[in-house]
């Protein structure tokens, strides 16, 4: 997912997304734990995405208070 991507959606489907990907990583991680994931590559690029969402989240909010 790319940040082009992400600026295009609303605040709320950020947050949603958010959310999503957060659930989504700790059931990777629990099966991590496990033994039960494959490819861990995935752990990486979950919370990648989800530094993305924070970072276009955190610049709206910036442009907001500026207004």
């Amino acid at each position: 997912m790319r940040a082009r991507e992400l600026r295009e959606l609303t605040e709320d489907e950020l947050r949603n997304k958010e959310k999503e990907l957060t659930d989504q990583l700790f059931k990777l991680r629990f099966q991590h734990t496990l033994g039960q994931l494959e490819n861990a590559t995935k752990l990486r690029n979950l919370r990648r995405d989800i530094a993305r969402i924070k970072t276009v989240l955190r610049e709206s909010s910036l442009r907001k208070e500026q207004r």
